[in-house]
């Protein structure tokens, strides 16, 4: 599912000033009946990009959930809901804090 829709987003979403590269669907969790899921979105950008574009795709939430359906064989196609994923950019940032933590032991060490 998660490879389908990132994929459909090229297909359906062909606005000139949309910039899809900045996307990347990060996890997609289905209901146990598969009647819904929630799409967890990554987007690089400051927050007024990350709302443009969100709001962008889930305008085109049901184009995407006919191309789902049409390349997807399940017995219900889930009704999609996207929402932003912070995830990465919490790991960025820790990996950031422990990048300078370890700057500053190599300086200790030189000294």
């Amino acid at each position: 599912m998660r490879r389908e829709i990132g994929s459909s987003l090229y297909r359906v979403i062909n606005e000139t000033d949309c910039d899809l590269s900045a996307v990347t669907v990060t996890h997609v969790i289905a209901s146990r009946d598969l009647r819904t899921a929630r799409v967890l979105l990554s987007i690089r950008g400051d927050q007024d990009q990350q709302k443009r574009m969100l709001s962008r795709i889930v305008r085109h939430r049901i184009d995407i959930q006919e191309v789902i359906h049409k390349n997807v064989i399940l017995k219900y196609t889930p009704r999609l809901t996207f929402s932003l994923d912070s995830s990465l950019e919490a790991g960025d940032r820790v990996l950031g804090i422990l990048r300078g933590l370890d700057g500053e032991t190599q300086d200790d060490t030189n000294v």
